[in-house]
């Protein structure tokens, strides 16, 4: 469908003239000074309850402090206020602003906007809480992740802005990318011809840097725009933080950027002051700020999880791992030795405590009646192995493909190709590279009667699988969202997209579907009944305008307690 900004706009502006105040303009200081107050990054919502959202957004000023208002009203004209209040914000803080308003009705939309102690308004944006526990009311969220700000134009945020019912934005991370602008840095190809530079030019290190990409990235009309209109419910992935992240450190900090300790704590600071999520509570840690769960009345339960650095074993490495030194000192494959490792039972992705909380979360909330269990996770949950491809396409192809990269990489796409017709995983960031630490968490949901719906990002491609555990067992289906504008992974082998995805297809008994092709976000309904998924491709990220194609739709039907059927594609 063709995209209309005019909503857009109207979301973004509505009120002010009604509220009396101007959009732009100077505040009133004390002695009689003027200065100039400007809300640049927008607003945006978050964390939603029943009767509770956060609001958020960034002021622009040179005072080390400011005092603002808040108000949430029914109607977009601000005629009924129905929750107001003062905070405060700081230079400390970045002069970002989070606040909770509370008293509010469930299952309804509301408005909100901040006002300077001189008279600035911000945009007006808009909210939603969550329904109340009886409801059977379809539920819409739109599923996005990964969007690398040089590489592309956010329109799939702007299609998710557009979106007629809503009830609030998963974003499972990559929202930021660390790298910098130069000339073979991650997405510069593009960055340089659409003008799309990063800021800071260098790769993230410091607090400052961290706090000026997030400012970069939500000073962008689109992202701003579906930030307005209604909530997000947030975790970060890893580069957040840097590429690869575990607990201990980072694929990206293995060249001593920084001290890893360091860098983590101020990418999370960062991230806490500039994102719509609940910080953590006096005296507790990052565990209990991101162990959150979300119930949309009977259709469904979020339960938010966190695979990077709380618990993460470090990845392994095909060049580490999977070789050997042979007699003649070249390296020589050992594919017992490699499975052994991957196999080991002290790999852990979430760890004790977030099964646990798991585990009692789905419980209670399959107790109290909402019929699908959502997984708001990072990476790929499916067993992918990498794709067979000298075994459906002809050597002297896979050689032509090959020759077009750039020389520094053949070699290495060369083994990689190798590799993977020995039914290897496809990728070991993902769940594959933790395959015990995934039947720990099939048991737990198994146990908590649950029916799991996994949400995927990371991969920058669309993925519906239908997930297995070790004995063939459903254990839940899953639903990977592509990147927003981050790069196909296609592109590493030198094959077409549509070519690997059949070849993936193919060789993997849990994947139904996957695509490499579009960027975009899944729109997701669910019902007590049903849930149905979109795959929502635009048609470029290179230009406006652009325009939406449901790629691909699924469905699925609930039946007994913890039980559900087949994956139907409608």
């Amino acid at each position: 469908m063709a995209i209309d900004r005019r909503k857009v706009l109207r979301l973004l502006g509505v009120g002010a003239g009604a509220s009396g105040y101007a959009a732009t303009g100077a505040s009133a200081m004390a002695g009689g000074q003027a200065e100039t107050v400007t809300f640049d990054h927008g607003v945006a919502s978050g964390d939603p309850s029943e009767t509770s959202v956060l609001l958020w957004t960034r002021v622009g000023t040179e005072r080390p402090s400011l005092d603002l208002d808040w108000q949430v009203a029914e109607h977009e004209g601000f005629e009924t206020i129905v929750a107001r209040g003062t905070t405060t914000t700081s230079a400390a803080r970045d002069h970002t602003v989070k606040v909770i308003a509370g008293g509010l009705k469930p299952g309804r939309d509301y408005f909100y906007r901040f006002v300077s102690d001189g008279g600035q308004t911000s945009p007006v944006g808009r909210t939603r809480t969550l329904p109340a526990a009886s409801s059977v009311a379809p539920v819409v969220l739109a599923v996005a992740s990964c969007s690398l700000h040089p590489n592309g134009l956010f329109n799939a945020y702007d299609a998710i802005a557009n979106m007629e019912r809503l009830d609030a934005v998963v974003h499972l991370g990559d929202y930021i990318y660390e790298y910098g602008a130069g000339e073979n840095d991650y997405g510069m190809a593009n960055g340089r011809r659409l003008n799309r530079i990063p800021e800071p030019a260098h790769e993230i290190l410091t607090l400052a840097d961290y706090r000026a990409r997030h400012a970069q990235y939500k000073a962008d009309p689109d992202l701003q725009a579906a930030h307005a209109r209604a909530p997000w419910i947030v975790v970060f992935d890893d580069h957040e933080t840097a590429n690869d992240s575990y607990d201990g450190g980072a694929e990206n900090n293995e060249a001593g950027e920084a001290d890893w300790s360091t860098r983590k704590a101020v990418a999370l600071q960062a991230y806490f002051e500039w994102m719509p999520i609940r910080e953590p509570e006096a005296g507790k840690g990052l565990a209990e700020a991101t162990e959150r769960s979300f119930r949309f009345g009977r259709a469904a339960s979020l339960h938010m999880v966190e695979t990077r650095l709380l618990a993460r074993t470090k990845q392994l490495d095909y060049a580490a791992d999977f070789y050997v030194p042979g007699a003649d000192g070249k390296p020589t494959p050992d594919r017992d030795a490699f499975f052994a490792r991957l196999n080991d039972p002290e790999r852990r992705l979430l760890g004790d405590r977030q099964l646990s909380w798991i585990e009692r979360d789905a419980k209670a909330a399959v107790d109290a009646g909402c019929a699908w269990q959502l997984i708001g996770n990072q990476v790929v949950m499916a067993r992918v192995k990498g794709p067979n491809i000298g075994a459906m396409v002809p050597a002297e192809t896979i050689e032509a493909a090959i020759s077009t990269l750039a020389p520094g990489i053949q070699t290495r796409v060369r083994q990689i190709v190798a590799l993977f017709g020995q039914d290897v995983p496809f990728n070991l960031d993902a769940w594959d590279g933790y395959p015990a630490e995934r039947e720990r968490l099939y048991a737990a949901l198994k146990r908590a009667g649950a029916r799991p719906v996994v949400l995927a990002g990371d991969s920058h491609t669309f993925w519906v699988d239908a997930l297995k555990d070790a004995s063939g067992a459903k254990a839940g289906i899953e639903f990977g969202t592509t990147g927003v504008t981050s790069p196909s992974p296609a592109g590493f082998l030198g094959l077409p997209e549509a070519q690997l995805a059949q070849v993936m297809a193919a060789q993997n008994e849990e994947v139904e579907y996957v695509d490499f092709g579009p960027r975009g976000y899944i729109a997701l309904t669910l019902t007590p009944e049903t849930v149905r998924a979109e795959l929502i491709g635009v048609s470029t990220i290179d230009s406006k305008p652009y325009t939406t194609t449901v790629v691909r739709r699924y469905e699925v039907r609930a039946e007994g307690r913890g039980q559900f059927g087949d994956l139907v594609q409608v």
